[in-house]
């Protein structure tokens, strides 16, 4: 073995950028806690002018990142390009088919193609390490996978976008609209210029079914998980969501159901003393329960050069001590096929807010509609009487069938008292 992990790194962005600097101002606490000196010999990058202000000493410069993924001179690629697809697939399937083993952050490629690049790692016996790929420096992987290997988890769900959860957080505290904050949160570098990823619950979605695929043991599944988004989330809701003593969150929540594996990613109501609801700001946290440890939480920074590359490090230093575990927690002749539950079958309470003019008989007719189908109304809230005028009215629900919920409002948008779309929150009362 030599005393050099020579790592070849693939992008010089925030995450590559992170890497080298770490890499070099800690080169002796990770040679110790590595065993070897490792260091960056390779990299690949557009612009080979720019001064990027790095510590990249004579590292050798190629064009092409996936020529530089084969070439012999580097025992590691650390992909840090991002992108399901493009040249940020073809440097793991290159470096994975030449035996390299391989550290990315890529949430979005291992969501989408993370079956296929298992079992490539896996023909050639070489590990596919991505701790930085969910919740930035949280090394929620690492326990999922190793920490609590002996346990069934039941539930894995967490707060797991950092943008979603500031722009939240804002609104409450500030008490500013959502196009107000999302727009400073872009001008603050915390929202990207297209933040569609971000606030449409995408990114989250990615984090999710890596997560849920590690906790359950089974094949990554993507396509499965149902996604929302927080375009829909206004101060009213803020306001009437601390009225009824809850707080709004975007939630990426996995469960083990009675005939499989629920994956969804929404907006929540969560009572305002839950550990969840008060993770603020740019902060991800995530809570596993397992059968015989019960109720694991983490919390940290999931974003940013230094938390990030305090993650990929990590996986750096498990290479270099020859520390490998399967992809997925299995190998692929030992994961589960369990089905996955879509979305229709969920089942549990909801917040209904709803426009409508204020005058005789509305309320008894979308109290019908919810008779008829079944959903049983535990509160209900209106402020105010402006007769003739648009009004909110907020409906709490008991446990209803997803179908039913939608069956009701379906036909509660198409009363001619309600003046726009009913906004529907879901409530969770135990997180995970």
């Amino acid at each position: 073995m030599s005393n050099v992990l020579r790592v070849g790194l693939a992008g010089l962005g925030t995450v590559g950028g992170g890497v080298a600097s770490m890499l070099a101002a800690n080169a002796d606490v990770v040679a110790a806690r590595a065993g070897r000196r490792i260091e960056v010999v390779a990299v690949a990058a557009r612009d080979r002018a720019r001064d990027r202000g790095l510590p990249l000493g004579e590292a050798a410069w190629f064009a092409d990142a996936a020529a530089m993924a084969a070439d012999a001179g580097i025992d590691v690629v650390v992909e840090a390009i991002g992108g399901s697809e493009g040249i940020a697939r073809r440097v793991v399937e290159v470096a994975l088919a030449a035996g390299k083993p391989v550290v990315t952050a890529n949430k979005a490629l291992l969501a989408v193609h993370g079956a296929a690049l298992a079992r490539a790692a896996e023909a050639r016996g070489t590990p596919l390490a991505f701790e930085a790929a969910v919740a930035g420096g949280i090394p929620v992987i690492k326990v999922l996978r190793e920490g609590l290997a002996g346990n069934r988890i039941t539930s894995v769900a967490g707060i797991l976008n950092g943008t979603c959860n500031h722009i939240l957080t804002t609104m409450r505290n500030e008490r500013r609209g959502f196009a107000d904050v999302l727009e400073e949160a872009q001008d603050l570098g915390y929202a990207e210029a297209d933040p569609s990823f971000d606030v449409d619950g995408i990114d989250a979605a990615h984090k999710l079914a890596i997560l849920a695929a590690i906790a359950f043991g089974r094949p990554v599944a993507f396509e499965d998980v149902h996604v929302e988004g927080i375009r829909g989330i206004s101060m009213l809701d803020i306001g009437f969501a601390e009225e009824l003593g809850y707080r709004i969150k975007l939630l990426g929540i996995a469960r083990r159901e009675g005939r499989g594996i629920s994956t969804r990613v929404h907006p929540c109501m969560l009572p305002a003393a839950a550990p969840l609801a008060r993770v603020d700001g740019v902060f991800n946290a995530v809570v596993a329960v397992g059968d015989h440890v019960g109720r694991v939480m983490l919390e940290g920074r999931g974003a940013g050069a230094g938390p990030t590359a305090s993650a990929v490090v990590a996986d750096l230093i498990d290479i270099a001590r020859g520390r490998a575990a399967p992809v997925w927690g299995a190998g692929s002749g030992d994961l589960s096929d369990a089905p996955s539950v879509p979305i229709r079958e969920h089942v549990g309470p909801s917040y209904l807010r709803l426009l409508v003019v204020d005058q005789p008989g509305v309320i008894a007719d979308v109290a019908a509609i919810l008779r008829d189908e079944g959903v049983s109304l535990g509160s209900m809230l209106q402020r105010g009487r402006k007769p003739g005028e648009a009004v909110p009215v907020v409906l709490v629900t008991h446990d209803a069938p997803e179908a039913a919920i939608d069956a009701a409002l379906a036909r509660i948008d198409a009363l001619g008292s309600v003046l726009e779309k009913p906004v529907r929150i879901r409530i969770e009362e135990g997180e995970a």
